[in-house]
This record gives C-alpha cells, structure tokens and sequence, in this order.
C-alpha cells in the first residue's frame, strides 16, 4: 500500500527527471547549436523554464524534508501525549484504589460511552454499570463524568508533556 510519504516523494522523483531531461537538453542546445547561428528564441524560453523548473524542484525538496521532519516530531508528541495519559490514567486509578470493574468502566466513560453502551459491551447490567460509576466518582471524589474527565484534561494541561 503506498503511502502519503512514498507518493509525494515518487512525484518529487519524477519532478526531477524532467528537471534533469530539460537541463540536458538545454545544456545540449548550448553547447551543440544548431545549423542556425546563436540561439533560438525557444532556446532562450527553454532555458528560463529550465532554470524556474529546477529552482521550483529546489525548493519543493527543501519543503518537503521540512514537513516529513515535522510529521515524525507531531508523530512522536502524539506517542508521549498517549503515553503520558495512559501513565496518569494508571497513576490516578491506583490512587483512587479502583477494582478492575471501576477501571474499565472509568477508561469506557472517558471515551464518551453511555452507560447503556458500557453495559453492552460489559455484558453487564445497567443497574452494575451505574452503582460502578457512583463508587468510581465517590473515590474520585466528583460529581460526575465532566468532572472526571476535566480532572485528567487539568493534569495534562498543567505539565509540558513534550519539551520544544
């Protein structure tokens, strides 16, 4: 499967072998002219484009190697931000001395889900689901979902999790 990095680069490739063909025809022209004295008109307009080909290709490798070298840095913010939750996840979890039931339906209600959709994918009763919410928010000590979550988005806005 290609990806969006191997496409862009092919198409830079590609880019610079017609680059490459019209400075060799150019230089060809130059160098060879033909029958006719001096240089064409077309000769001077092929070499402009050249040079503006060639130039645009320039700088277009230049863009190109700064947004992969910025994707990998965002790719790898993206890792320590994730890991960084889970860690704190863990952390607020084994602080709060959550059974493994509390944890699971903690980690489904901060992914957005209702308790009816908790149940379900428990395989449990509502009624479980909602008497696993109250113990989770009592040992947390909030009134509810938002608060929970707002409790985790605190911590994380309040530490640099990647140094720039």
């Amino acid at each position: 499967m290609l990806t969006r990095r191997s496409i862009l680069w092919t198409l830079f490739v590609i880019q610079a072998i017609c680059c490459t063909y019209f400075l060799i025809d150019i230089t060809y022209d130059l160098v060879l002219p033909s029958e006719m004295a001096g240089l064409a008109d077309s000769d001077v307009v092929e070499a402009i484009v050249t040079i503006a080909l060639f130039l645009g290709l320039a700088f277009s490798a230049s863009e190109l190697r700064k947004l992969m070298r910025r994707q990998d840095q965002i790719d790898d913010q993206l890792k320590v931000a994730s890991g960084a939750f889970a860690e704190l996840l863990e952390t607020r979890f084994a602080e709060w001395d959550l059974t493994e039931a509390e944890r699971a339906v903690a980690v489904l209600a901060l992914k957005g889900y209702s308790v009816a959709e908790m149940a379900d994918l428990r395989a449990t009763a509502q009624g479980t689901i909602k008497a696993q919410c109250a113990a989770l928010y009592r040992k947390a000590d909030v009134s509810g979902r938002l608060q929970l979550l707002s409790l985790f988005l605190e911590d994380l806005m309040a530490e640099t999790l990647v140094p720039t």
